[in-house]
């Protein structure tokens, strides 16, 4: 496991596309990008590793414009709003999803 963490949305596209073939999933946490990043999404399509969207907060219930995500589509799943447990739980659900996929 390895964690990674940056403002800046290059470095975050630069290291899903660096992903493929380097890891089995990611767990990932776009903050604000959620809202607006095209090439976070696009990112994540293109290397067609397993991701788990996760938020701290319910975005859901915070204001209109945090309930569309633009990268949820890429992943497999999404789990928000239980605090630093949304870590555990999006975890644990990756690696089951990657258990339970056909092996190459």
């Amino acid at each position: 496991m390895e964690a990674f963490q940056s403002d800046v949305e290059g470095e975050l596209v630069a290291r899903i596309l660096g992903s493929r073939g380097a890891v089995d999933g990611i767990l990932f946490n776009p903050g604000a990008y959620t809202h607006t990043s095209v090439a976070l999404r696009d990112a994540l399509q293109a290397v067609s590793v397993p991701c788990v969207e996760v938020h701290l907060s319910n975005t859901a219930a915070r204001e209109p414009f945090r309930r569309d995500s633009l990268t949820a589509a890429a992943c497999v799943g999404q789990v928000m709003g239980f605090g630093a447990l949304s870590y555990y739980v999006a975890l644990a659900g990756l690696v089951e999803h990657i258990r339970s996929r056909p092996a190459p």
